[in-house]
């Protein structure tokens, strides 16, 4: 085995990656397999919902899981991690609406943070003993955003849930260092995906470019190459970090 393969490779690894039928999580579930994991690519529909030019390959293994139901969790964990064990959760499910905060809803509020924060903390839960056992090095990687740094309007559910998934990484990583687990996460700047259009109009995409030194819109691969990074032999001494992969933009003074 050469130093590239050793470090790098994730062969070997049985990886879940949720909200993986489109985006950001199927990108990344297409990486981490072409990096030599098998990958269970979980979502609501069970299948890629968008079509896409890379080619998916036979170790992306596509299920049905609703993140909003806890059931629904520890029933698919549990069937993949007896069938061979869990080495590598992505928590990359989310939503999020373009609404005032004056007029957010108290059903809109609790539906954004059951996705974006409490299935988070569930999925790593019953995950936790999966991971505990790996004989590589157990590894939770939650997708943060840019958003839980800086506050943009119209979405202060989604701020708020991002936030709190930053404050769950670190927690976790404190409390199963000596559990044979490390926890980081990623927060993605703007990258094209169904989420993000649904929040975009021309005025706020003149914003967006211009907030960021890159003045360019992120491509999946360029995300899903910190979460191979993360998953690989090569990140093992990382826990409790976030890592912002957002063209220069929380950087970006005056």
């Amino acid at each position: 085995m050469n130093y590239l393969e050793k470090t790098f490779s994730l062969k070997g690894l049985r990886i879940i990656v949720t909200g993986a039928s489109s985006g950001l999580g199927l990108s990344q579930a297409i990486a981490l397999a072409n990096c030599g994991a098998d990958v269970f690519a979980l979502s609501r529909t069970g299948k890629p919902k968008v079509e896409t030019d890379i080619a998916i390959p036979d170790n992306v293994h596509f299920d049905v899981l609703d993140v909003s139901c806890a059931a629904d969790i520890l029933r698919k964990f549990s069937d993949i991690g007896n069938a061979g064990g869990i080495d590598v959760l992505v928590n990359n499910a989310g939503i999020t609406q373009r609404c005032r905060a004056e007029d957010i809803t108290e059903e809109q509020w609790q539906a954004i943070h059951e996705v974006n924060v409490n299935s988070v903390f569930k999925c790593a839960q019953v995950a936790y003993p999966f991971l505990k056992q790996s004989p590589h090095v157990g590894r939770i990687i939650n997708i943060a955003s840019m958003a839980s740094y800086l506050g943009f309007s119209e979405v202060v559910p989604y701020s708020s849930s991002k936030s709190a998934v930053l404050g769950i990484t670190r927690g976790l990583a404190v409390e199963w260092s000596r559990d044979n687990i490390l926890v980081n996460s990623i927060s993605p700047g703007w990258f094209p995906s169904l989420m993000s259009q649904q929040v975009m109009d021309p005025d706020r995409k003149t914003k967006i470019l211009n907030r960021m030194p890159l003045h360019r819109f992120g491509r999946p691969e360029e995300l899903s190459a910190m979460t191979c990074f993360l998953a690989s032999p090569a990140a093992t001494y990382i826990t409790g970090q976030d890592f912002s992969v957002d063209g220069g933009a929380l950087a970006f003074g005056f």
